[in-house]
């Protein structure tokens, strides 16, 4: 009798393009970690980590990990001249020094929460007109997305730059455009690539505008930020750095929170027992808000990956991937490495918050997200808002509508059932 052996599974492939890993990436990442975890993909000619403990070294590790070829696997916007839309994210010290110093006076915990009183406004303010005048007990359905999760972060960012409320839905189109990506097309779609030039027109055009008539906007601010190193004016932005700054607020702070906001509803509500502990507990530090929050950022965050440039070779797993590679960070990977957590495919609220301090969903050392405040303020002010006026909510995971992109994981359409209290 002969017995024949089992065929050997095929090697994992990693192909950020594909819709079918838009739906489910992790199961790709879980064979990674297990199997290949410096990996290649020849046919794209990009390398990646997946291990939290190797992506928790590159990020802090500039001198063999360069952003100054941009972030973004796609070939258009993989290059020298990156940082002309992505900013500072696009730069290695001292350039990023000298940069996202000038910008992050915007972004300190002082000034953070200085906006919550104007964040509660527009969250009282669009779950009011998505909820229609409805009373207690009463039940109304929306699209989470569209009525409420992607307008406030739009608003809180418009508000900072200093958009106009009658330009910010067309922003915010030109945004998504940016980020989405075609089905078989292997780069920015050609959609993105005009909106990206539209939104860059735009800005430029702003600025004129605030040089001409300042006002008290953050884009006002950088044209007279500077830092005193001894000449008559000091260091000062010049306008292709504030467009390229403005430019990356629009994209990646309003995108990715919007993101947020949707992941959090989509995988809260899939628990059933655990959206009554959030309801029951409340709004406030006794609530459950801030884990719910931060579960949700490690189970599956907003930006899944990041892109850098190899200046020397990365000898890792018995494998070496050469210097002048381009390597993939992936973050949403290193939050579900089971090294680190605990049942990591369980979306668990009560999750050890030590283990929580370890999510790399806003990366770290220089290149630590600088919005990484706002976005987890956002979230809070909305969420609490949400517990305090909902007491039950739904949402039909089988109509939610994803959006397709290389980096940010969320959702495009998630209808949902509120019932008030």
């Amino acid at each position: 009798m002969t017995t024949t052996a089992e065929p050997a599974a095929a090697p994992p492939v990693l192909d950020p393009y594909d819709y079918a890993f838009h739906d489910d990436p992790y199961p790709t990442y879980a064979r990674l970690r297990a199997e290949s975890p410096l990996h290649h993909n020849a046919e794209h000619d990009f390398w990646a980590l997946s291990r939290h403990a190797d992506v928790a070294a590159a990020v802090r590790d500039d001198e063999t990990f360069s952003n100054a070829m941009g972030v973004s696997l796609d070939k258009s916007a993989w290059g020298p001249h990156a940082h002309k839309v992505m900013s500072f994210l696009a730069m290695d010290p001292p350039h990023q020094s000298r940069l996202r110093s000038l910008v992050s006076r915007a972004f300190t915990p002082r000034r953070v929460r200085e906006l919550e009183p104007r964040v509660q406004a527009l969250a009282e303010h669009y779950l009011g007109l998505a909820l229609d005048g409805a009373g207690s007990g009463d039940e109304v359905e929306l699209d989470w997305i569209t009525a409420f999760a992607g307008k406030l972060p739009m608003d809180v960012i418009s508000e900072m730059m200093g958009v106009p409320q009658a330009d910010r839905d067309e922003v915010r189109r030109l945004a998504d455009l940016v980020v989405h990506r075609e089905e078989g097309v292997h780069d920015v779609p050609a959609a993105g690539m005009e909106a990206a030039l539209t939104l860059v027109g735009y800005y430029a055009e702003m600025l004129a505008e605030r040089r001409r008539r300042p006002s008290e906007d953050l884009t006002s601010a950088l044209l007279e930020a500077r830092i005193d190193d001894g000449s008559a004016d000091g260091d000062r932005l010049g306008d292709d750095e504030i467009i390229a700054f403005l430019f990356l607020m629009v994209v990646a702070g309003n995108e990715t929170t919007t993101k947020l906001l949707g992941n959090v509803l989509y995988h809260l509500t899939a628990t059933p027992a655990q959206l009554a502990d959030v309801l029951d507990a409340g709004p406030g530090t006794d609530g459950l808000v801030v884990p719910w929050i931060e579960e949700t950022l490690r189970h599956d965050t907003s930006s899944q990956m990041v892109a850098r440039h190899l200046k020397r070779d990365l000898d890792l797993h018995g494998t070496v991937a050469p210097a002048g590679s381009k390597l993939l960070l992936l973050l949403g990977s290193a939050n579900r490495d089971e090294r680190v957590f605990t049942e990591p495919t369980v979306f668990d609220l009560h999750r050890d918050r030590a283990e929580l301090s370890q999510i790399l969903s806003f990366g770290g050392g220089r290149h630590f997200c600088l919005g990484a405040n706002l976005a987890r303020l956002e979230a809070r002010v909305v969420l609490d808002h949400l517990v305090r006026v909902a007491g039950g909510i739904e949402v039909d995971h089988d109509a939610a509508v994803r959006v397709h992109s290389t980096s940010v994981r969320g959702f495009a359409s998630l209808p949902t059932r509120i019932r008030l209290r």
